[in-house]
């Protein structure tokens, strides 16, 4: 039989684990834009893209 100390360091380790999963996991949710965020720029498919505005140095 398992020792009560034994299951409160594995419940521990798990729940940290877990807990950084989960964050790491709602971090990467917003990171990564999607197809119509990353392609805006490029204008309408089948049109010609958009003209840059002119730069002044």
């Amino acid at each position: 039989m398992a020792s009560f100390t034994k299951i409160s360091e594995t419940k521990r380790k798990r729940n940290h684990r877990n807990m950084g999963r989960r964050r790491k996991a709602a971090l990467s949710r917003r990171s990564t834009l999607t197809a119509a965020e990353l392609f805006a720029a490029c204008g309408e498919p089948g049109k010609p893209a958009p003209v840059a505005a002119p730069t002044t140095k």
